[in-house]
């Protein structure tokens, strides 16, 4: 249905770009708060949601299978040749251990899962606290609305599990190599989450490195379990691969 509107997705992108700037630039722009800047931003996403969608469908034009920009060739072996999978296994030892570590911690320790989340409550009073001189933690008004959010309904007493279970698990994923992509994915989810609420600590370092294992879905894991999970399970846009084909040579011509 909405391949008749495939042609939309360029001047939609165009006005929301058009709007992203009047809402960041520094010479003229809308008040922190301010109702301008409030509708200026629900603009931006219906537009860049609406761009989305177009773009979605576009995938099935016959022009959209041809590679216009080719990459460089180095990239194309570190991220998809399984011999480049060695360059990832120390990256996600790392992560990995990093967030076992953190997970455990979390759920040996006080203030999360033991006595209903008072270290997270904490967190979340002190990032979306305004100071009357210098600068908040939290930048965006958007994720210091969703924290409070939360404190106001006392989420951390299901959240602190959320967190600790979700470290642990992304922790484990990346240890073994097991669904790689998708570890690194919510892995980089909290570190941006943390960011986002003006906590660095090892975040920053932790983030750059995750966008690569995510980058490299395809092989980061093939030191791991990945290399049988994923020819076993396939991806969602092509069907699942036998082990057994795999294993089979091609024919000569």
């Amino acid at each position: 249905m909405l391949a008749r509107y495939r042609s939309l997705a360029v001047p939609l992108a165009v006005v929301a770009a058009m709007v992203l700037f009047y809402m960041v630039n520094p010479w003229f722009f809308p008040a922190v708060g301010s109702t301008e800047r409030g509708i200026a931003t629900v603009v931006f996403w219906v537009l860049m949601v609406a761009v989305l969608l177009l773009l979605f469908e576009d995938r099935n034009a016959p022009e959209a299978q041809s590679v216009e920009v080719e990459g460089p060739a180095f990239t194309r072996y570190l991220f998809s040749n399984t011999r480049a999978g060695l360059i990832w296994l120390p990256v996600r030892l790392f992560l990995g251990f990093e967030w076992v570590v953190a997970g455990y911690d979390k759920l040996t320790g006080t203030g999360w899962v033991n006595d209903g989340g008072s270290s997270l409550l904490g967190f979340w009073k002190g990032a979306v606290a305004v100071p009357t001189t210098g600068h908040a933690a939290i930048t965006f008004e958007w994720y210091r609305s969703f924290l409070q959010f939360l404190i106001d309904h006392n989420a951390q007493t299901w959240f602190a599990w959320l967190v600790t279970f979700g470290e642990l698990a992304i922790g484990i994923g990346l240890l073994l190599g097991a669904l790689t992509g998708i570890a690194a994915f919510f892995g980089a989810t909290m570190n941006m989450s943390f960011l986002l609420a003006g906590s660095t600590s090892v975040n920053p370092i932790m983030f750059a490195f995750t966008i690569g294992v995510i980058l490299a879905w395809k092989v980061a894991g093939y030191y791991g379990l990945d290399r049988y999970l994923l020819p076993r399970l396939g991806v969602p846009w092509h069907a699942a691969t036998r082990a057994s084909d795999s294993m089979t040579p091609a024919p000569n011509h």
